[in-house]
């Protein structure tokens, strides 16, 4: 089947939308026309970085669409059902089967079929898939049973897209591992679609959450959202007690969605004695004072997609913006699947928070 589909022919290369072939589902395999696709950081970073030797590649992880095909093993997805895509996971290792699926040891999220064989060519070649189960920024892509969440469609896919990853990742980290008490104090840094996401996470289970961000209308948002201060990084001498100040005490729990030295010094500064620090940014080293941090017995822990169930959260979060309690819309910021590069590059800026591709009238 003839598709479109954006790809990187060399590492830090430009997307480039190109008609390639898909090949039909087989195994747990199933075919999703895609409605919308939302873009990571993950998916930037990851073009930067990715291997010449797995190239070219298509990238896209935040898919929302209709199930159009499926294999023989798939028995919980028909075609016409509308889903949100998220990471795969195998069901069989131990953080699997101890509900902790996004930390699968499998290698699912890099890699195509077990066989090696490709779903995804280029007259003739192979081309790689399998970002994530899904390689969604195509009009149409080759997920799997474990990762097609089946969502209702009355729920925009617009909205769906960025369920998969970014929302559910900054909710999920605030719900299922700081869990915050009512009036405990969060900080949440970076105010990007995982931040804000957090934000409501944490304004829902009634914490006191400050926002740091230097873009004023993610702060803005934020405040929207219920936070009850925030801060400007840029505009401060001393992150740490401006935070301190803003909350009138020191933070209970933190996440940190920036990767940035400087923040996650500020945060350790800012953090109660046996305060935690949830790690859920990418993309570089970052060193602590470990006197500091033994001496207040800070937590510092990762966090990979929130650390959730996406067959639990992706429904619960849809039903969430369905009711009004996850106003989903006032971070996305639509573009073509034309316009990805455009749309790339607003992202990459913080010129948008969570800018989402749309196929129009794709043929399902």
């Amino acid at each position: 089947m003839r598709i479109q589909a954006a790809l990187v022919t060399r590492p830090g290369g430009p997307f480039e939308i190109t008609e390639i072939e898909i090949a039909r589902p087989r195994g747990d395999e199933v075919l999703v026309a895609m409605s919308a696709v939302g873009i990571c950081h993950t998916d930037l970073s990851m073009r930067a970085t990715w291997p010449t030797a797995r190239c070219p590649q298509v990238f896209g992880h935040e898919g929302a669409g209709v199930v159009v095909d499926v294999g023989d093993d798939v028995d919980s997805l028909n075609p016409g059902d509308h889903v949100a895509l998220t990471f795969r996971s195998c069901g069989r290792c131990g953080p699997c089967v101890a509900d902790h699926p996004a930390y699968c040891t499998s290698g699912l999220n890099t890699s195509g079929r077990p066989d090696g064989s490709p779903t995804l060519s280029r007259d003739g070649a192979p081309v790689y898939g399998g970002f994530f189960g899904q390689s969604s920024f195509a009009t149409h892509a080759i997920a799997h049973q474990d990762n097609a969440i089946r969502i209702s469609p009355d729920i925009s896919p617009v909205a769906a897209a960025p369920l998969g990853c970014g929302i559910q990742t900054g909710y999920g980290t605030v719900t299922r591992v700081l869990r915050p008490e009512a009036g405990a104090n969060l900080t949440v840094y970076g105010a990007g679609s995982v931040g804000l996401a957090a934000v409501l996470a944490g304004v829902a289970a009634g914490a006191q959450v400050v926002a740091v961000d230097p873009v004023t209308a993610r702060r803005e948002l934020a405040e929207r959202f219920g936070a009850v201060g925030t801060v400007d990084p840029t505009a401060v001498e001393d992150l740490a007690t401006a935070v301190v100040g803003r909350h009138g005490g020191l933070a209970d729990a933190a996440i940190d969605t920036t990767a940035r030295q400087e923040i996650l010094d500020a945060a350790i500064e800012a953090a109660e004695p046996r305060g935690t620090i949830a790690l859920v940014g990418i993309g570089r080293r970052l060193d602590f004072d470990v006197m500091r941090v033994l001496y207040k017995g800070v937590t510092i822990r990762g966090v990979i997609e929130g650390d959730v169930i996406p067959q639990e959260i992706i429904p619960d979060l849809a039903r969430r913006h369905a009711a009004g309690r996850l106003p989903l819309d006032d971070l996305v910021t639509t573009y073509p699947f034309a316009d990805i590069e455009r749309a790339a590059s607003d992202a990459a800026a913080g010129r948008v928070v969570k800018p989402v591709l749309t196929f129009g009238d794709t043929p399902l």
